[in-house]
């Protein structure tokens, strides 16, 4: 699929004009050299460092959770004992400070010798070895943002050479200490070096979080040819307001953010922090539910040694997971903002399915919400049925017409897997594709 156009620039002389034209122009070469990968056709799964244990270097007094190679061992073995291989969270991605502090003698990034006493290469082959890929992290610009060598221009060949011959299968290039200029340069320039190691690497970009995240500073058919998903927003911190302001950030412009993403380029609102300190239980299940909707990367950012049963029973919900990771890739919206602070978000599924999620922003009590399918803009002239996600209830015989009532927590969700089942027009035949096509069960998982 091309989405490359033939635009037609005009040099001028001030700088703004001169940079438009040199995006322009590089966004005509990476149609050339697209990133190419055929990684991530569906939403990516996994375990990244960064929230939860940041940049603690502090390998003397916090050995089991300072970033060193026994963390990554650990998170590597948690991943493929504790059943988290088999559901699709296989990345775990290595994130800042993972380097020594200044490159070796021939310009090449190096693992930090005392935390990480193997190297990267060792540690990538352990988890390909386990069944996993491993991330790594690199900072397009003179340093990262904890301090480590950064990725200038000039070094982007070596660094994807080196993460290549390393058996590196992510890279996440962020972008402190750079400039507009160098961002509009560098981060195509890494997706065509990554080509050119002939490893398929996957390329997460945080190029758009740094120019606002919207048009026209941010040219998402350029990122969609050369990045395989992108951060487009701030950090997420372990509290529920960081999930409120991603959560409206996003459906605030979701009529930009939701066409551009797909299969092989996704929009990413950052980790997910269940498990940690900030989310209560409904909080946590809330964030897991509209994740799901934005069809999201779903990367956990929590120990996963320590793991509560019902942190991991959210994680771990098969259904969910069948959703985020739906082939059509078809990212969820908002589509009601209720005066009772009930909102309402949809998401088209294969198999002529949905996913709905009634989401409460109250804090006072559990409130009753009535609407019915046709208020959502479903069809009348087919039958419903709902799967509960989470508690695995199943409603019939639902009528769009038909007023319906769910009970949502405060700060939590009720959330549906729902299909129809019968056209009231021909009672007798199944919606095609769906349940009764040949091989298909909604709830085989």
């Amino acid at each position: 699929m091309s989405i490359c156009h033939n635009k037609k620039t005009t040099l001028g002389g001030s700088r703004a004009m001169k940079l438009a034209a040199f995006v322009s122009g590089l966004a005509l070469v990476a149609c050339a050299l697209a990133l190419e990968n055929g990684l991530m056709r569906t939403p990516p799964m996994g375990w990244l460092a960064w929230e939860r244990f940041r940049c603690n270097i502090d390998c003397k007094t916090d050995p089991d959770n300072c970033i060193s190679e026994k963390l990554f061992v650990d998170m590597v073995d948690r991943l493929a004992d504790d059943g988290w291989k088999e559901l699709g969270y296989v990345y775990v991605n290595i994130d800042d400070c993972w380097m020594a502090k200044k490159r070796d003698a021939a310009g090449q990034l190096i693992a930090d010798p005392e935390r990480f006493p193997h190297g990267i290469k060792a540690l990538a082959d352990y988890a390909h070895s386990r069944g996993l890929k491993l991330g790594i992290y690199g900072d397009l610009g003179t340093y990262t943002c904890g301090g480590y060598p950064g990725t200038t221009l000039d070094r982007i060949k070596q660094d994807a050479q080196t993460f290549a011959e390393w058996g590196v299968d992510m890279l996440k290039l962020d972008g402190c200490y750079s400039s507009e200029e160098v961002q509009a340069q560098g981060y195509p320039k890494m997706a065509m070096a990554l080509n050119a190691t002939g490893r398929p690497i996957a390329y997460s970009c945080s190029w758009p979080a740094y120019r606002g995240g919207l048009p026209p500073k941010v040219n998402y058919t350029l990122l969609a040819n050369i990045c395989n998903l992108w951060r487009n927003y701030g950090d997420i911190q372990d509290s529920w307001n960081s999930i409120l302001s991603i959560v409206d950030w996003f459906s605030a412009n979701q009529d930009v953010l939701q066409p551009v993403s797909g299969p092989g380029h996704w929009n990413d609102p950052d980790m997910l922090i269940i498990g940690n300190f900030g989310l209560s239980y409904e909080q946590s299940r809330s964030q897991m539910a509209l994740w799901t909707m934005l069809a999201a990367p779903l990367f956990m950012s929590t120990d996963l040694r320590t793991l509560s049963r019902s942190s991991r029973e959210i994680l771990q919900n098969r259904l969910m997971i069948k959703i985020n990771q739906d082939p059509l890739g078809i990212q969820g919206r908002r589509v009601l903002q209720e005066k009772a602070r009930i909102e309402v978000f949809l998401r088209p599924l294969s198999h002529s399915a949905s996913a709905l999620v009634f989401f409460s922003r109250r804090t006072d009590m559990p409130y009753r919400y009535t609407t019915s399918l046709s208020k959502l803009n479903f069809s009348a002239s087919a039958v419903y049925e709902a799967q509960d996600v989470y508690s695995g209830g199943i409603i019939s015989g639902l009528k769009a017409e038909e007023n319906f009532t769910v009970i949502v927590n405060p700060s939590g969700v009720v959330m549906w897997y729902l299909y129809p089942t019968m056209y009231l027009e021909q009672p007798w035949n199944l919606v095609r594709q769906h349940p009764q096509e040949k091989g298909f069960n909604p709830f085989d998982l």
